[in-house]
């Protein structure tokens, strides 16, 4: 007896029928070990449902490049949007 309430035996099976109690098959992706590079080119293994068993993720951005953890902001121009807009704004200074 593990409370002021006499345990039974089949105490589990009354609260969760055995419908509820098994995994259902096939519905759940494969998980496997899988290899993650880091933006400065250092990898470690884990565990994950990405892709399949030995595939590597490189990561375009982690917490060794992303501004939030190292505190320096920079400016990517990936798609040459910043650029359009120095181009189009250019004249736009401040006259002394």
């Amino acid at each position: 007896m593990y409370g002021p309430w006499p345990r039974r035996e089949n105490d589990a099976a009354r609260r969760f029928p055995e419908e509820y109690q098994a995994m259902k098959e096939k519905i759940h992706p494969e998980y496997h070990e899988i290899n993650v590079v880091m933006t400065d080119g250092t990898a470690f293994k884990t565990r994950s449902t990405y892709g399949k068993a030995g595939d590597t993720l490189r990561l375009d951005i982690d917490s060794k490049s992303h501004p939030a953890w190292t505190g320096v902001f920079r400016l990517n121009d990936s798609g040459g949007q910043l650029a359009k807009f120095n181009k189009r704004f250019k004249n736009l200074g401040i006259k002394n």
